[in-house]
């Protein structure tokens, strides 16, 4: 059976839902405002979406667990920091092989903080608590398999310069103070196989890679502390048409005779996929017990841009294909024919529960430039899209029924 085919006027009652969730957004950023992990906002809203699931799961739980959660973009004021020290020294002082060093060791921030999503620098930063809210509505009988929808509830710090001038701005920024690092790399490695030459074209790198330092200052300011943002598209939305996922279930009197469904709300995901990550670790030995699908649910906001995600590249990690096709069929009995892309530099947290063993995909609706308000205070809860809300939970809802009809398969008929 279809989700479509599961009620009387179910696209009337798709877009009550659609509405629902706007509306608990909309009341999130009103009245409780920006959510940075660990901080007690993030803990208010996390309370409150436990509250309102208690209603229709058969139990809820709130998980806490430990971070750091300014490690995770704390690589790049860090390194624009360093390489300011490195050029300087190398123009100075002619020390390729100091500046060399610290070239190296901002690479491998970068690799292994931004790339990685790795925990390289959160001894040097403070220690916070942030919650999974864990929602559960049981099957019928004896369950042999789980869904899991899953968004996050936390919110970023201000991308300064996509607020003040969109992707070229940021690219120009971030994507020129990585580029420096390399050219700093291959002017100090130059420099000590030729034994620290003084000739005219290193004397030209040297008063390139300091003018470049002017570059590596403006980077310093690329996150405002002082200004969390809303949050209402990324990702509120996916956060709560998860919810509405089980509202739908529970107000329909819906129950699948041998699939569990689950509601995952986690904190942290803005701090590096860390609430995720702790799910997957907390719950290991539960989510083994039975065959488990993990679907992700990011922003639900720019329509023209839905897709299916099969890979995080930054995170080199593949969605699992099985999960990617019951989205791909699901979408399809919702009359849409959606693409597989690659999240090309960032990941959701579909990674992380792949990474940890699990299988998993993302569904998103969001422009990959990104979007200008995307981590800026422009993502309010008046700048929400109803018409991808209301997709982004019809796609949920077809995927939970195509799971519950004919499991995990790459082959599947609507």
């Amino acid at each position: 059976m279809k989700a479509s085919e599961s009620i009387q006027n179910y696209k009337p009652k798709l877009r009550e839902y659609a509405n629902y969730t706007a509306r608990q957004i909309k009341d999130v950023c009103k009245n409780i405002g920006p959510r940075p992990t660990g901080e007690e906002n993030e803990k208010i809203a996390q309370e409150r979406f436990a509250k309102e699931l208690e209603k229709y799961a058969d139990s809820v739980s709130i998980e806490p667990f430990d971070l750091h959660p300014k490690a995770f973009l704390g690589w790049v004021p860090l390194c624009a920091i360093i390489m300011i020290i490195a050029n300087i020294l190398f123009f100075a002082l002619n020390i390729p092989v100091v500046s060399l060093v610290l070239s190296i060791i901002c690479l491998f921030f970068i690799v292994t903080e931004f790339l990685f999503y790795g925990e390289t620098l959160d001894p040097f930063f403070p220690k916070r608590t942030s919650r999974n809210v864990v929602a559960k509505y049981n099957a019928k009988g004896t369950a042999k398999k789980r869904i899991i929808v899953s968004g996050h509830s936390d919110s970023s710090y201000e991308w300064r310069y996509t607020y003040l001038g969109g992707p070229p701005l940021v690219t120009f920024v971030i994507g020129g103070a990585v580029v420096g690092i390399v050219i700093a790399l291959a002017a100090q490695i130059y420099a000590l196989v030729a034994g620290s030459p003084d000739n005219l074209f290193m004397d030209i790198m040297k008063w390139v890679l300091l003018v470049w330092c002017i570059l590596y200052a403006f980077a310093i300011f690329f996150l405002n502390y002082k200004k969390p943002v809303e949050g209402a598209n990324d990702n509120l939305t996916g956060a709560v048409a998860s919810m509405a996922v089980l509202k739908y279930l529970k107000d329909n009197d819906l129950r699948f005779e041998d699939v569990e469904v689950w509601a995952l709300l986690t904190g942290a995901e803005e701090a590096g996929l860390r609430g995720a990550k702790a799910f997957a670790k907390q719950h290991k030995k539960e989510l083994e017990d039975m065959e488990t699908v993990f679907i992700g649910v990011d922003t639900l906001r720019d329509f023209d841009f839905y897709a299916i995600y099969s890979r995080d590249m930054t995170f080199t990690v593949k969605s699992d294909e099985r999960v990617c096709a019951l989205l791909k069929q699901a979408a399809l009995n919702a009359g849409m024919d959606l693409p597989f892309k690659s999240i090309f530099l960032g990941a959701s947290d579909a990674a992380a529960v792949c990474k940890a063993g699990f299988a998993g995909a993302t569904l998103a609706a969001m422009d990959p430039a990104p979007a200008r308000y995307y981590h800026t205070r422009l993502d309010t809860g008046d700048n929400i899209d109803l018409k991808s809300i209301e997709t982004g939970i019809n796609i949920m809802l077809e995927a939970v029924f195509l799971y519950d009809e004919q499991g995990l398969t790459t082959e599947y008929h609507g």
